[in-house]
């Protein structure tokens, strides 16, 4: 969160940005929360929206016309927008749920005919330039996409990452290179396309067995790839793969070329090639790099999907990777409620949380780094959903209430992502049913059974439901994906009502997807409750195949904070269920103080 010091500097940004528009006659500017790659977390080259506004959330759409500046963002991030964007002239422009390009609809009204918006097409997927292309094309407005006046105004902007790429290897990697590569191959045949072209970081990392540290917190290095019937291209800038990589690259016929000659061989491709692109995961400038005469087939990436269904080795791998971070989780619970109880104790902070959490991970074998920053937020922080705690800004733990830890880390064999809310002095009645409806929504998904096919969107209301009863809802998706040593959030699979039930959207076997439902009070608490579930095949019984889910997750949920008259028997067995495996699988990795937390912590209700 900016401190209050930079409105003057974000004032003169935008001062320089309105400048640059009217030397090149343009009405509207857009800078999208992308980068070439269309990621989610970006490298600081590709902040430009958070240069430009302070808004540090992961999402959001900035754009400045000559008398506007406004960020559009959704629910998640309301308050923490609020906050970041006070005192400025940037205005926050609220995104209901489903509503995602609602800035393309405030162009389009805003805009004169005769107008002229501009982006660069370079950060801007295709799927979403072809409809703000339409949208200002019915009311007679000029879109322009070979502008990137970042560059005209920010004079000190970041350079491409340097971190080098490594191997992600045996055993951990299951399956080799030449394989995944054969397997894209054949998926590329079925589609009718010749050559494939690759530019989301995660998926390039799953093809290759390759990992790098180009963007915070996600393994994932800066690259663009071509794969073709007989070999491969990787675009990757100059100095990150070494020589003896660059070799067993080639044994595998994969050449190393240049990161900015990837458009170069899009334009070279010869007539009458089809090339297969997945349009919401390539930029429109890398789509304009394609001769008229190549024939373009659009289908998701082969390998979003073949990423997003673990292989059962891959599953034991990430079975013991919970294990390790359960017991990491163990020994910071223990030592948190040691400290809080200590009352010749230092003031204990959000950071701490932070510094504290991330240590305990980091002495367990295969820890890489976090998967994302810690969320510790504690009563009114808590309610702020990507709400993140700096040294200027950060609440001290103490009094009642409840601190909420959004945390998870990147291991050589998977990636965790867990939630969990624990009470400082003696939470109220209403912390302790808003913390029971929020459990009985995130057990109502743990049971979930339903035929295969089902779209992950329709499962939301599951969740939902028992806190809908009570007249609450909360302002993001219930679950999302997560890869395998690779982004904590991961498509295809998504469980929200603000995705359309689409057929990619279907759970399969081997996905993993979070569970967490929350409730959250602006300026009181928050509480989300996350744990990681894993779809497996549970029966056929005549209709068709069933699935359900396991539990991945390993971590005690806090009975304290629990309204007992609001639970059922089923709820309540199910509680002590989880936690009695929780107990038999952490035991083994834990001793001292974290053995005994975690033998009180999970003892049955």
């Amino acid at each position: 969160m900016p401190a209050p010091d930079t409105t003057h500097v974000r004032a003169e940004r935008l001062a320089r940005l309105r400048a640059a528009m009217a030397r090149h006659h343009v009405d509207a500017f857009i800078v999208p929360s992308a980068d070439p790659h269309l990621s989610e977390y970006l490298p600081g080259r590709w902040k430009g929206r958070e240069w430009l506004s302070g808004f540090t959330g992961s999402v959001g759409t900035f754009i400045a016309t000559n008398d506007f500046a406004g960020v559009w963002t959704d629910g998640r991030y309301y308050t923490q927008a609020e906050q970041e964007l006070a005192g400025t002239a940037i205005q926050l422009m609220k995104i209901p749920s489903g509503a995602s390009l609602l800035h393309i609809d405030w162009l389009a009204e805003n805009m004169d005919e005769g107008r002229t918006v501009a982006v660069d097409a370079r950060v801007l997927g295709l799927s979403v330039a072809r409809l703000l292309g339409d949208a200002l094309a019915a009311r007679g407005v000029k879109l322009r996409t070979d502008l990137d006046l970042l560059d005209e105004i920010w004079t000190d902007r970041p350079g491409l990452p340097p971190e080098p790429v490594y191997e992600h290897v045996a055993p951990y990697a299951v399956l080799a290179r030449a394989d995944k590569l054969h397997a894209t191959r054949n998926a590329m045949a079925k589609l009718g396309g010749e050559r494939h072209f690759i530019s989301t970081l995660d998926d390039i990392a799953y093809l290759f067995n390759l990992r790098g540290a180009d963007v915070s917190f996600n393994p994932v290095f800066l690259a663009h790839a071509l794969v073709e019937s007989t070999g491969a291209t990787l675009f990757v800038a100059d100095g990150k793969i070494d020589a003896s990589l660059r070799a067993r690259l080639e044994q595998d016929g994969v050449r190393v070329a240049p990161y900015d000659q990837a458009q170069q061989a899009l334009a070279a491709l010869p007539a009458d090639s089809s090339l297969l692109i997945d349009p919401r995961r390539v930029t429109a400038g890398m789509r304009a790099a394609v001769p008229a005469h190549v024939r373009v087939v659009e289908a998701i990436n082969p390998t979003t999907f073949a990423k997003s269904r673990k292989l059962e080795a891959e599953m034991d791998h990430v079975r013991d990777t919970m294990e390790q971070d359960g017991a990491a989780l163990c020994e910071f619970f223990a030592e948190l409620e040691a400290t809080l109880a200590d009352a010749d104790r230092a003031p204990l902070n959000e950071v701490h949380i932070d510094e504290r959490i991330t240590a305990a991970r980091a002495r367990r074998p295969g820890f890489i780094s976090p998967s994302f920053g810690t969320i510790a937020g504690f009563n009114a922080n808590g309610a702020i959903m990507h709400y993140r705690a700096a040294p200027e800004h950060c609440a001290v733990i103490e009094g009642d209430g409840l601190l909420l830890i959004d945390s998870g880390g990147q291991y050589l064999g998977g990636t965790t992502d867990i939630t969990r809310v624990v009470p400082v002095g003696t939470p109220s009645s209403a912390q302790k049913r808003d913390f029971t409806l929020v459990l009985k929504g995130m057990i109502a998904l743990s049971v979930a059974r339903f035929p295969r096919g089902t779209k992950g969107p329709m499962l939301d209301a599951l969740a939902r439901a028992p806190i809908w009863a009570a007249g609450i809802d909360y302002g993001h998706g219930t679950g999302h994906g997560v890869g395998y040593f690779l982004n904590v959030h991961e498509g295809p699979q998504v469980i929200s009502p603000s995705a359309p039930p689409e057929p990619h959207t279907a759970l399969e076997p081997g996905m993993i997807t979070s569970n967490e439902p929350g409730i959250y009070r602006p300026g009181q608490w928050g509480i989300r409750i996350e744990n990681l579930v894993l779809t497996r095949v549970v029966g056929d019984e005549g209709f068709g195949e069933f699935l359900g889910f396991e539990t991945l997750t390993l971590c005690p949920i806090d009975t304290r904070c629990i309204d007992l008259s609001l639970m059922r028997g089923d709820e309540v067995a199910w509680l002590n269920d989880y936690h009695r495996s929780v107990r038999a699988r952490l035991l083994p990795h834990v001793s001292g103080a974290a053995r005994d937390w975690l033998e009180l912590r999970t003892k049955e209700i």
